[in-house]
């Protein structure tokens, strides 16, 4: 299968979330500035799922264009990826309407946990279909930032449970250290195709 097909599809379904995020932020009842400040949670919750939504694109598309060919794994682990990318939408305008309360934000933690265990997983699977020299391998080296996420996430959740606030911080710290786009396949990418 060409690789074109699946970006494309990918790039179509992220930006229905997006598209879907920003649909519930729902016009305030009222005509004054106080009726604004009402949506506060509720705007910065959907720039939080903004961020990570175009961080897993960004990162998606380095990705993606890594790879040489598709096979079955590699179609259902980035199904399964978008399928956790899909539910953002949900405990993103949960949180906004509960004002970041400590179900929402767990559930927000989970969300973002699955995910990046997917991303791992399709991760994984081009590796292993693209061989132990393939250009992503070389690329992600020992991937700090994908060890150090998950952790991040969990201690989020947890904390959620006793500070909504901490939980809100690791979440933010987490898009932050990914906010800077994964130059390392770009740069494997350039140095092989001066080779050529």
């Amino acid at each position: 299968m060409n690789k074109n097909r699946l970006e494309a599809f990918s790039d179509g379904v992220l930006a229905i979330i997006l598209t879907i995020m920003v649909l519930e932020i729902k016009v305030p009842e009222g005509n004054s500035w106080d009726d604004l400040c009402g949506l506060i949670p509720v705007f910065f919750s959907y720039v939080l799922s903004f961020i990570y939504i175009g961080i897993y694109w960004n990162n998606h598309h380095h990705m993606l264009h890594s790879m040489t060919h598709v096979n079955g794994k590699i179609l259902w682990a980035n199904l399964h990826l978008l399928f956790w990318l899909s539910l953002v939408p949900f405990s993103t305008g949960w949180i906004g309407e509960h004002q970041f309360a400590q179900a929402p934000m767990a559930l927000y933690g989970f969300f973002l946990l699955m995910a990046g265990t997917a991303y791992y997983i399709l991760q994984s699977f081009i590796i292993q279909s693209q061989g132990p020299n393939s250009i992503l391998k070389k690329a992600i080296g020992k991937d700090y930032k994908g060890m150090a996420s998950p952790i991040l996430y969990i201690i989020g959740i947890i904390l959620s449970f006793y500070s909504v606030w901490m939980a809100g911080a690791i979440y933010a710290l987490v898009a932050l250290m990914w906010l800077v786009p994964d130059k390392r396949i770009e740069r494997i990418i350039e140095h092989n195709d001066s080779k050529n």
